[in-house]
């Protein structure tokens, strides 16, 4: 694990104990009750911390009226107007995500880091590679992984210049390969807490693979402490994505399903057994292993870890319990028949 300087963000303390999941609302930034609307969706589906957007001085009024409706904390996205940072400080938001680097003159970066540590706010900053600075571009060729860290770092030490260091850093590019890169050296180069995401990742399908790919590997390194999915979709799937990504690596609770890929043993429609079963545990917090399997080959022979689950047969199939057979159902009950086992648990 790596040694921290931990961040607080609202009522989230960012030391790599927990990892926080993020989204943002895409609702415009000028409808007010569509965003609460948003933010409350969000904070309902599991999301941690939610971003809004502040493009002007008329997005402010976001800030009061997001905060009032979740407890979530709130972060504003802000750029290059440096007054926006202050207005959304003075509004009462969380964290603000600026580049101090792109808001202009030494005086205006200095503004922002009295105002944020007068108020205890935390600055995220955010590179990417669509937007990395020419001078770095033409020193590496390109947007590298290492040239997008001197970037990050670049920002962090004209806060650092000011005494404030409640510094969150994120460096996402498109490229997963180049995300994992990018986070990797920032690690290795700094004690600042890590937001992961791999930015324009796409649909709902392939942000989500892209994002697994990217963001699980980190975290299995003991790399990041929040996670956001950009998705080209709803966020509230984004949230859904997350939890099973962290579900899926050990970093999250929950009902944990395993299910055969079936094969030509199989006698009963696994496919919609296993999506009714998915779908009617989505709301389950008991931290459990499901196995909806083919046949016994597969269950309860290679699923005995599982804490309970089913093996079809010819029209029916077994309940089983580690390696104790709990009895045989038609293939019309199998999904209530298991549901109410869990029930037990």
């Amino acid at each position: 694990m790596r040694n921290l300087h931990p961040v607080k963000v609202g009522q989230c303390l960012l030391d790599g104990k927990h990892i926080y999941i993020q989204s943002m609302l895409n609702t415009r930034s000028d409808d007010i009750a569509g965003s609460v609307a948003q933010a409350k969706a969000l904070e309902a589906a599991g999301c941690e911390i939610v971003r809004a957007a502040i493009p002007n001085m008329d997005a402010v009024a976001l800030i009061p009226a997001i905060k009032e409706a979740v407890s979530i904390p709130l972060v504003a996205d802000i750029h290059f107007d440096y007054k926006l940072a202050l207005a959304a400080a003075d509004a009462g938001i969380d964290k603000i995500r600026i580049n101090p680097g792109n808001i202009g003159s030494m005086d205006r970066v200095k503004a922002v880091a009295d105002k944020c540590r007068k108020k205890n706010i935390p600055i995220r900053i955010g590179v990417n590679s669509g937007s990395l600075e020419k001078n770095l571009l033409a020193k590496y060729g390109g947007p590298t992984p290492q040239a997008m860290v001197e970037s990050a770092l670049n920002h962090a030490k004209l806060l650092e210049k000011y005494d404030f260091n409640d510094i969150v850093i994120s460096i996402k590019s498109s490229n997963v390969q180049n995300m994992i890169a990018c986070y990797r050296l920032a690690a290795e180069q700094c004690d600042y807490p890590l937001h992961l995401g791999v930015t324009e990742a796409g649909t709902a399908r392939m942000g989500l693979i892209k994002s697994a790919a990217g963001i699980g590997s980190l975290l299995c390194d003991g790399i990041g402490e929040t996670i956001r999915v950009s998705l080209t979709a709803d966020p509230v799937e984004e949230i859904a994505a997350a939890q099973d990504i962290l579900k899926a690596i050990g970093k999250r609770g929950g009902v944990q399903l395993v299910s055969c890929p079936t094969c030509g043993r199989t006698r009963i429609d696994l496919i919609s057994t296993a999506k009714a079963v998915e779908e009617a545990l989505r709301g389950c917090e008991k931290n459990i292993k499901v196995a909806v399997m083919g046949c016994v080959v597969n269950g309860p022979g290679e699923a005995r870890e599982a804490d309970i689950g089913i093996a079809g047969g010819d029209g029916c199939a077994v309940i089983f319990k580690g390696e104790q057979i709990l009895g045989k159902v038609p293939e019309s009950e199998i999904v209530p028949a298991l549901l109410a086992e869990i029930e037990k648990l």
